[in-house]
């Protein structure tokens, strides 16, 4: 009889598996996912854990109708669909037992978590299937399916449902445990195994070897000096609060010195695992090769300790399911995007990493640029839930920190106040920003600029330039302007228009270039991406009208380490122009902007607090009233609005591989989600037809316009253009 029933169906070579064998596997795995989450939990305590092996136990009960097996049975019937709808048995039996969560997570482990709004409208239905038919097959079938389920499975019976003042994290979380070793062993059956991490943080030995590799590169002039001793203060303090604050400007050795507190509270309240978050996808690889170089110990392999995830690639589809991206590394290296983009989700190919984040130190870099100002008191009350139920430690750390938790703006919003341990103290952050102070002076010009008058000014002014844009489309536009003016030589080009392989290339030959004192005349055109985190000094900066907050990250890449004496950074703004695209989310920003600018209002670092305050306030601009909605989705588990609602970037985007023969792999049934996060970039999902997208698996496309290695994706974008125009100039 145990290998009679199956739970997936031979498929492309590969053997089926039994019921018995997957429901045994997903609930040890489900169950040691919850335990271990909870081990770093002060207010739970076994109940996500009882929760969880429920759920995991009655997951797939439906799966033992007839009607359902006669289809599994059918080796390689690739895209038959189970006829009565496999899930909604569990979700009936756990019901019936008083096991609402338990069926919660049930219900959710394909569909995604519900808006509980909806759910309860449905009254005696919540959980249940939409078809009657197929609620009278399941309830009149229940009892037999349950003898099975306990012939099959003797081991795996639901026990009472330990009661929990559950909020949505809770949820998330359950579902988390449950989808991921749903997912996980089902990849297991079709030779898809997904690699579980059992390298341990070892905080203590990676203290003591970033100790060896900053003590490496020390000197003697005054910045060097400033470095160590920020270095030496972070990595001795100790973190009494959950929550942490880092104010330090350019060049003072933020990566290395932050790296130092984080190891430093993870042995102290032995964390398992340390997150640090970047605002942008390029500035990744720069971070990651020290961490690798400074953090790996012998004998390790540096992509296992230190893990590079550039953005979400979570596919709903099983077939893709492969290719997912999780968080088991001892150290990961991510976006904002994907880390906040996780927690805002209600699907489970993303929520089924987020078991992984408790006992964790987070690092959020550059944390006043990392979500529109619309999201952060949401992701804020994420943050808080996750130190307070979770065990999870939290750095926040800029060279403009806004603290925007104090706002005066947002008092109605009761947005919690946690005491803050400060890395940088009094004398500390005085040297720091007294030794800053005269780097770059902030200049406008007062007109509006043409494109061939930008090109212009950029050029005639010293080198090398940065010259930094709103929009990817815009950055091409000038890009390829500035090449056919003056030549290839005098231009570079940065934005995700290039996949993650040729972005490292860029970022590498420009860091080349800024070494040869020789190469002067040149500019590098390119998009917010290099706002933060990329250790880039140029002569004299460019930066289209955007925000207070941008215009003073963009500074940090001019003049950084003081060798041009005083630098100039200017603020423009551009002519309407058919082949240059506004990015309307900076609308009220940089109004907020052009009103200091005009002002004469000096810029600094000062002023950034209060610029949040005025883009709030702004007549059009973020209202309380957007900021409250975000808010009330959460509170009112509205799990599915909130995930298609919560964008901190344009989020219906598909991937798209640039390169023919990654592409073909992947097509075949190859390849891993490095390769993908390597060679592909993000199109929006409204641009396929348009831009010509070419479906090779669920969700993941083949690129079919032209690419380069100096635009990208907008190579083909721009000579799809002239074709269709006959000229650029338009």
């Amino acid at each position: 009889m145990r290998e009679k029933y199956l739970a997936h169906s031979a498929k492309g070579g590969f053997a089926a598996q039994s019921y018995q064998a997957h429901v045994t596997a997903v609930t040890d795995n489900a169950a040691r996912y919850a335990a271990k989450a909870e081990e770093y939990s002060k207010k739970f305590s076994g109940e996500l854990e009882r929760i969880v092996r429920n759920a995991a136990s009655l997951h797939d009960l439906g799966k033992l109708l007839e009607e359902n097996q006669a289809v599994l049975r059918a080796a390689d019937e690739k895209h038959a669909h189970l006829p009565i709808n496999h899930v909604d048995a569990g979700c009936a039996e756990l019901l019936s037992e008083g096991a609402a969560y338990s069926a919660l997570a049930v219900y959710s482990h394909h569909r995604g978590l519900p808006d509980f709004s909806e759910e309860f409208a449905r009254k005696d239905l919540i959980f249940r299937d939409n078809k009657a038919d197929v609620r009278k097959i399941v309830d009149n079938s229940l009892s037999e399916l349950l003898l099975k389920h306990k012939t099959l499975c003797p081991n795996e019976i639901t026990k009472p449902e330990l009661r929990v003042n559950g909020n949505p994290m809770f949820f998330r979380m359950a579902l988390s445990c449950l989808a991921d070793a749903d997912h996980s062993d089902t990849a297991g059956v079709y030779g898809g195994a997904v690699n579980e991490s059992s390298i341990p943080l070892r905080a203590q030995e990676r203290l003591d070897a970033l100790d060896r590799y900053v003590n490496s590169l020390s000197g003697d002039d005054k910045r060097s000096i400033l470095r160590t001793k920020m270095y030496n203060v972070c990595r001795n303090t100790s973190a009494n609060t959950p929550f942490s604050v880092c104010d330090s400007p350019v060049g003072s050795g933020k990566t290395t010195a932050v790296m130092a507190n984080l190891l430093k509270q993870a042995i102290e309240n032995n964390s398992r695992r340390i997150f640090v978050i970047l605002p942008f996808t390029n500035i990744i690889k720069q971070s990651v090769s020290v961490y690798r170089k400074a953090l790996t110990l012998p004998g390790e392999n540096p992509e296992d300790v230190v893990a590079e995830l550039h953005f979400r690639a979570d596919f709903q589809n099983e077939d893709s399911r492969r290719l997912t991206s999780l968080w088991r590394a001892p150290i990961i290296v991510t976006t904002a995007v994907a880390f906040f983009g996780t927690l805002s989700s209600s699907k489970p190919s993303a929520l089924r990493r987020l078991h992984e984040l408790p006992g964790s130190v987070i690092l959020l870099d550059e944390a006043h640029c990392s979500l529109p100002i619309k999201l952060m008191p949401l992701a804020w009350q994420w943050m808080n839930i996750l130190a307070e139920d979770w065990g999870c430690r939290w750095v926040l750390a800029s060279g403009s920190l806004v603290r925007f938790w104090e706002l005066k703006s947002l008092n109605t919003l009761k947005l919690p106040r946690p005491k803050m341990t400060e890395l940088t103290n009094g004398e500390l952050h005085k040297d720091l920003f007294e030794y800053e102070a005269g780097r770059v002076t902030f200049r406008a010009v007062q007109h509006a600029l043409t494109r061939g008058e930008l090109i212009n000014t950029v050029q005639e002014s010293a080198g090398p330039r940065l010259l930094i844009v709103n929009t990817v489309q815009s950055a091409a536009v000038i890009a390829e302007d500035i090449c056919a003016e003056y030549g290839r030589q005098c231009v570079e080009h940065l934005s995700t228009a290039l996949n993650p392989h040729d972005r490292d290339a860029a970022v590498q030959r420009i860091m080349d270039r800024l070494a040869d004192k020789n190469d002067a005349n040149w500019t590098l055109v390119a998009t917010s991406c290099v706002e933060a985190g990329v250790d880039f000094s140029f002569r004299t900066g460019f930066r289209e009208n955007s925000s207070l907050l941008s215009l003073l990250q963009s500074a940090g890449r001019v003049n950084r380490h003081g060798e041009y004496g005083v630098a100039e950074m200017w603020s423009f703004s551009l002519v309407d122009d058919k082949m240059l695209t506004k990015n309307k989310s900076l609308k009220y920003s940089a109004l907020v902007l052009e009103k200091y600018l005009k002002s004469e209002i000096e810029i600094t670092s000062e002023l950034s607090t209060s610029s949040l305050e005025d883009e709030i306030t702004v007549e059009g601009g973020v209202t309380l009233k957007e900021i409250k909605h975000f808010i009330a989705l959460e509170n009112d588990m509205s799990f599915s609005s909130l995930d298609k609602e919560f964008e901190p970037i344009e989020s219906d985007t598909v991937i798209a591989l640039t390169d023919d023969r990654i592409a073909d792999k992947i097509a075949h049934g190859g390849g891993n989600p490095h390769l993908i996060q390597a060679y592909s970039v993000t199109i929006r999902r409204s641009k396929t037809a348009t831009y010509e997208l070419s479906e090779i698996l669920p969700e993941v496309y083949r690129w079919t316009l032209g690419y380069d290695d100096f635009l990208g994706y907008m190579r083909g974008v721009l000579d799809k253009r002239k074709f269709e125009t006959g000229f650029l100039n338009v």
